[in-house]
């Protein structure tokens, strides 16, 4: 019992940062203490891709939504609204299918720390499917709230042909289930409200026992469960924010982020800025810069001319 007990001590001792910055984090990592990093993302690193938000009024994609009338923004991602009144969402999925925008440098980055074999897991809210055309394996992916990748029918679970699926969305038709007689709505395999989160996301929770460090990066955190899984990780591993706003403080010492280290963890840390500029910075301090760029450009040159779509 005294030497568990003075294992844990000594876990928490390491994992001590000089002060709450980036520049903690990457001197964290250069001293070889972090092997399993689990990254958390939200919508903010797919900003820089160019994908629009249907909710702000300054883009063509909200003009577009308006003539449906929806009776709130987010009513399009309610499994009930989407089975009386499909179109909204076919119009955005139209507007959002994969092959349209390519991988930011926030996603290659990522990438990258996988090809140094430091990334557990990548935990994301985002369905637009960028994390795969950056060519980051499939099993490193943990997409919490699902992804235009599959689809299936509402009726029956069948799954859908995929090439059906992109054909109907993109000639703005509504795919229906080509199993029998059934003819239901398909749906692409996102997480609507009302719906369940995948079975994935709960098998791959225990990832957080196992990780050394925790990256979360452009998001508010206000989607819970997903957002609470910052409070996975033990209390001994260093997180780190990257965002243009502080997210995540609850101002408790069991839940949420610390930056001001009042509770005596000295182990949060937060970058203020885009997403990009943050993984940018992480990957100079790291020594990784003309190695992540370099690739980045290859790789985004190949997804490019061979993304779905592209001719």
């Amino acid at each position: 019992m005294a030497g568990s007990r003075s294992k844990t001590k000594a876990k928490k001792e390491a994992a001590v940062l000089e002060d709450a910055t980036i520049e903690a984090i990457a001197d964290y990592i250069i001293k070889g203490n972090v092997k399993n990093i689990i990254v958390m993302t939200g919508a903010g690193i797919s900003t820089a891709a160019g994908i629009p938000d249907f909710r702000s009024k300054d883009t063509g994609l909200y003009d577009n939504l308006q003539r449906f009338e929806l009776p709130y923004a987010e009513a399009i991602f309610d499994i009930d609204y989407f089975e009386e009144r499909p179109e909204p969402f076919y119009a955005l999925a139209k507007e959002l299918y994969p092959g349209k925008y390519l991988p930011t440098k926030t996603h290659y980055f990522i990438r990258l720390l996988h090809d140094k074999k430091l990334l557990l897991r990548n935990f994301t809210q985002n369905i637009d499917t960028l994390e795969r055309l950056s060519g980051l394996d499939s099993d490193k992916i943990v997409e919490a709230h699902g992804s235009f990748a599959t689809a299936s029918c509402v009726e029956c679970d069948q799954p859908a042909d995929m090439d059906n699926v992109k054909k109907a969305i993109i000639a703005g038709e509504i795919p229906r289930c080509e199993a029998g007689h059934c003819k239901s709505l398909v749906k692409p395999d996102i997480t609507f409200f009302g719906q369940s989160l995948p079975k994935r996301f709960f098998k791959k929770l225990a990832d957080f026992d196992e990780a050394d460090l925790l990256i979360v990066i452009g998001t508010s955190l206000q989607v819970q469960p997903f957002a609470s899984l910052i409070d996975n990780v033990p209390d001994y591993v260093p997180r780190l924010l990257i965002n243009k706003d502080k997210a995540g403080e609850h101002h408790s010492p069991h839940h949420g982020f610390d930056f001001k280290w009042k509770y005596g963890r000295k182990r949060d840390a937060f970058f203020s800025g885009d997403c990009d500029q943050g993984c940018e910075r992480l990957a100079e301090l790291l020594g990784w810069k003309v190695t992540t760029v370099s690739w980045m450009r290859r790789r985004m040159t190949h997804s490019f001319c061979s993304a779905p779509g592209r001719t």
